[in-house]
């Protein structure tokens, strides 16, 4: 290994981490200030935070206090004037009334009077009738403007009006103005237009049925804004109202406790203001009464009005009104349902916060100070521990780059710390050293040792295998021989060695004649135990005899000095082999012995060998126990019938045959098609062996049928007996007529011998359907149901004796009464069987074949008219589903990658070029060459078979005539087949498989092309 060090790094070159060119004493300094404004940061970012949230909790505070006392003075006012609304209007109309039936308030004024002195902000109590009349109290005061408005005299404390309509004369008015104390000032009568029930209060109050708030309007006396509450009276026939003027409230809101720039304000659902008050710039203005607060000249006004409308209803938020963050708190006042008020308080948050920014003000000033002083302290005193480290430094960096090829520089420091790590670095320069040099060798041998692991991985073949692990441990202990013995039973073996020299034809036995334990030499105690052996010099040597290994140095002319003795052990097992390495070699070449630290090398290249042979015995055994056990299903498919015997050993023979004279064509369409892997010529051999698999699952009665009755047995005999039951009544009928009914002998006669002419030739016609020999046409069938018709008598149960099953299926139908006709032949319902759910026919397989509704049909007719053959469509979807059952059976192995295309070879033998195979009907780009393969020789081996009792074997020529028909039809591949002739492929095989008379000529030339 190259270990020159590598090309010294810039200190300051490109590439490097900003990090790593930052030296001590910047680093020092700038960390001390950099420490000291972060630490100010963060205090200042605290207290600013901390500040700036205790004001935001004051603001929020402060502000929904406000807007609460603002909300609760409102809601007072309104209640006041709601509850006087329904108390005052629970009075009957009646008793406002005197004898004449006109309005009369002399009993109510003195309450009223009350009502009024009690509540400032009420400015009028009011009754309205429904015949027009009218009583009302005003609440002057003195109020300048209300006795101008009314024309009172001087010192006017309220004023009432009376209304009554008379019926002749024009509507007039009387107004009656008194002071404080309840004097009569003076008296006042006018014409009026003023009519209750038209007002809005009125009508609203009648419609509802209940009290009302009216909208906010400007009072004609004052020009004030006010509200009208209003209730019916009990028992109908007028309305009680309250005005209530806002004039107080405004004073109210112009008292609240605001910040310097804050503002306050109430609004109705139509966001005019009832009152609005501010404080800072911006906010002062002289509102006209119930303006629109978003539409007065003052933007902030505006857009405070706009942010209450978005947020809804009772809220405390931060916002931003003209560009500055605003503390806004917004309360909602809904006396009655549909009558809707808003209370909006607002400031800026800056009005909170003048503390917090001279408090970070203050902080960051004394952080600079701090600075000031600090820095020029800390970079005069780092200078002498800067020029130590920056040494240390420098020596690390060598270090770091593994460059040993001068000293370390000295270190010098009057800091004790300093000092000391400076002599350590020393020591650690001078150990690093000689561990890396070691490292270095180790490393090297660990890299050859993982290079023959890997090659011993990758080795299928066990003698390549057996040489890699020899020379990659020769390599790794740098000897100059090596040499290999296996175990073989009770001996060890030489089997391989590095040198070109003819192996000796030596077996050392394990064990001495006397059946005990051979330790005198070091090979066999090496197998015997388990254990490593190191021999420096074997002249030297007592505890072994090395006497042949002295022969061998003297035959060889290699003086063997130092042995090491390895042994090849699997994990947890036996030993099964030696490695033996002979003479270690210096760097000049001389031998030497074997050092202690490459034992442990040799040992795991042996560890690494043993697993690998393990393995590859593994492998080998469990390709031949699997080879062995498909062998063994497809003998036992063969054993299993007679009429298949030795299917599933010829098949694969034949597929091998043709696949080898496939693989050798190098031009046309079979130019391109190889195995080119002992796999793949497995896969396709494992394919071929298990193509027919799946008929451990056909009954075997199915496949030996030979006659249409058969099942288990042929049922001719059941219809035999039956027709000797007819004979049998017809003799008894002939002795009946001639003994018992008295007719001539000659009579009965004749009359008994047609009848049993008749019964003779109708077994033998349906024992000749029986046979399935003949076509069985329409006349036939229908001459088979005339015989069926004859009918017998059946004096037994016919359910006694039967099968769980069996019995089952009688019971489909009621039992007849013995004694009981039945036909001569029928298809009875305990003739069918039901098909059972399966998992083969499952759609996800592919499968498209046609199945019939019932497993079996027994039925004698349903067998008998049998078209060709002997099998019923039943069964002869249960023949062809052998190859239904191959395919699942086969995908549900868990097969390894290698044998992926099993179920591939194996499943298409049936299938063929037109796509009407089965049972998938697969088109020919989807049949590979090895499934066509498959197709020929299954085919080819049936025809030519002679071990089928139930048909006669075909002649050579005769077999290749019908494949010629398969190859004109596509059912075969044409090309495979033309080379299945010219290869000669048909006749070697007919000469290891077929009977010598089979065996006839064949002129190839009329099936070509």
């Amino acid at each position: 290994m190259d270990t020159a060090p590598p090309a010294p790094r810039r200190r300051h070159g490109p590439g490097q981490p900003w990090l790593a060119l930052i030296r001590f004493q910047p680093w020092i300094v700038g960390s001390a200030a950099g420490l000291i404004g972060l630490v100010t940061l963060v205090l200042a970012s605290v207290v600013w935070w901390h500040s700036n949230e205790l004001a935001d909790d004051n603001a929020r505070e402060r502000f929904d206090h406000v807007a609460q006392r603002v909300t609760g003075e409102f809601r007072a006012r309104l209640d006041v004037g709601l509850e006087l609304a329904q108390t005052l209007g629970a009075v009957d109309a009646r008793l406002l009334r005197d004898r004449d039936g006109r309005v009369s308030g002399d009993l109510l004024l003195p309450a009223w009077a009350a009502a009024l002195d009690l509540h400032p902000h009420l400015y009028g109590l009011y009754y309205g009738l429904d015949n027009g009349d009218f009583l009302q109290t005003v609440a002057v005061r003195g109020d300048p403007r209300i006795v101008a408005a009314l024309r009172a005299p001087a010192g006017t404390h309220r004023a009432v009006r009376t209304l009554r309509p008379a019926a002749r004369t024009a509507r007039t008015e009387h107004w009656r103005f008194f002071d404080r104390a309840g004097g009569v000032l003076g008296e006042r009568e006018q014409p009026s237009s003023y009519h209750p029930t038209e007002r809005s209060w009125y009508r609203e109050a009648q419609a509802q049925q209940g009290p009302v708030l009216g909208a906010a309007y400007t009072f004609a006396s004052t020009q004030a804004p006010g509200l009208t509450t209003a209730a019916p009276l009990a028992g109908g026939g007028g309305v009680f109202g309250v005005d209530l003027t806002l004039t107080s409230l405004q004073a109210f809101l112009d008292a609240s406790a605001l910040s310097d720039n804050g503002a306050v304000a109430v609004l109705d659902d139509q966001g005019r203001a009832l009152g609005a008050s501010g404080r800072g710039p911006g906010h002062g203005l002289a509102l006209s009464p119930l303006a629109v607060l978003r539409d007065v000249p003052l933007p902030l006004w505006q857009a405070a009005a706009r942010t209450a409308a978005a947020l809804g209803n009772d809220r405390v938020a931060r916002v931003s009104l003209g560009g500055e963050a605003h503390v806004m708190v917004q309360h909602t006042v809904e006396p009655l349902p549909g009558a809707r008020f808003q209370v909006l308080v607002f400031a800026p948050l800056s009005d909170f916060t003048a503390s917090a920014i001279d408090t970070r003000n203050r902080m960051l000033g004394s952080t600079l100070a701090v600075l000031l002083v600090l820095l020029p302290l800390a970079w005069f005193g780092t200078r002498g521990v800067t020029r130590a480290l920056r040494v240390l430094a420098d020596n690390s960096e060598r270090i770091q780059r593994i460059d040993f090829s001068t000293a370390p520089q000295p270190v010098r420091s009057h800091l004790y710390e300093v000092g000391l790590l400076g002599d350590a670095q020393q020591t650690m320069f001078a150990s690093l050293k000689q561990r890396t040099e070691a490292l270095e060798l180790a490393q090297g041998k660990l890299q050859r040792l993982v290079d023959t692991g890997i090659e011993l991985g990758r080795v299928r073949d066990r003698d390549t295998l057996l040489r890699n692990a020899l020379f990659g441990a020769r390599s790794l202990a740098h000897c100059q021989a090596a040499t290999l013995l296996l175990r073989e039973g009770e001996h060890l073996r030489f089997a391989l060695r590095t040198s070109n020299d003819p192996l000796p034809e030596l077996r050392l036995p394990l064990h001495g004649p006397d059946g005990q334990p051979q330790h005198r030499f070091v090979a066999t105690h090496v197998a015997l135990t388990g254990e490593t052996v190191v021999i420096d010099d074997i002249y030297r040597e007592t505890r072994f005899d090395v006497s042949g290994t002295k022969r061998f140095s003297d035959a060889s002319g290699l003086r063997v000095v130092s042995l090491l003795c390895v042994p090849i052990r699997p994990r947890g097992g036996e030993v099964i082999g030696v490695l033996q390495l002979m003479n270690a070699q210096d760097g000049r070449g001389a031998a030497v012995p074997f050092d202690p630290e490459i034992v442990g090398f040799v040992e795991a290249v042996a560890a690494q060998a043993a697993v690998a042979i393990e393995n590859q015995n593994l492998l080998d055994a469990q390709k031949a126990l699997l080879d062995a056990t498909i062998q063994m299903i497809a003998g036992a498919i063969d054993a299993k019938s007679a009429h298949t015997g030795g299917h599933c050993e010829r098949v694969p023979e034949l597929a091998l045959m043709l696949a080898e004279q496939a693989c050798a064509v190098s031009e046309g369409p079979l130019a391109d098609f190889r195995f080119q892997t002992e796999d793949e010529w497995r896969e396709f051999r494992i394919g071929a062996w298990l193509h027919d698999c799946g008929k451990v699952t056909t009954p075997e009665y199915v496949v030996d049928k030979a006659t249409k009755l058969e099942t288990l047995y042929n049922r001719i005999h059941e219809v035999r007996t039956r027709f000797e039951v007819l004979l049998r009544d017809a003799q008894i009928e002939r002795l009946q007529a001639i003994h018992e009914r008295g007719e001539a002998v000659a009579d009965a006669d004749a009359r008994f011998a047609a009848r049993q002419a008749t019964l003779r030739d109708d077994f033998a016609f349906v024992a000749e359907c029986n046979l399935g020999g003949e076509f069985m046409a329409p006349e036939r069938v229908e001459r088979l149901q005339r015989i069926a018709q004859q009918t017998w008598w059946r004096h037994f149960d016919d359910r006694l004796g039967l099968g769980q099953e069996e019995l089952a299926r009688h019971e489909r139908t009621a039992a007849a009464p013995l004694p009981a006709p039945e036909a001569l032949l029928a298809d009875r319902p305990h003739h069918v069987v039901e098909r059972p759910p399966t998992a083969a026919l499952d759609p996800k397989y592919g499968f498209r074949l046609q199945v019939p509704e019932y497993l079996y049909h027994h039925g004698e007719l349903h067998n008998l008219a049998v078209g060709r053959g002997t099998l019923t469509e039943e069964e002869r979807f249960k023949i062809q589903e052998h190859i239904v059952q191959t395919i699942v059976m086969l995908e549900n192995m868990p097969l390894p990658p290698s044998l992926r295309r099993v179920p591939e070879y194996a499943g298409t033998h049936h299938e063929t070029l037109t796509g009407s195979g089965y049972p998938r009907r697969l088109a020919a780009e989807q049949l590979s060459v090895p499934s066509r393969i498959m197709a020929i020789a299954d085919i080819f081996e049936a025809l030519t078979a002679s071990d089928r009792p139930y048909k006669k074997a075909k002649t050579l020529s005769e077999a290749i005539q019908i494949l010629s028909f398969f190859k004109k039809d596509r059912h075969i591949d044409p090309v495979l087949f033309d080379l299945f002739l010219t290869s000669g492929v048909y006749r070697a095989y007919a000469e290891r498989f077929l009977r010598p008379e089979q065996i006839d000529a064949v002129d190839i030339d009329r099936y070509l092309g």
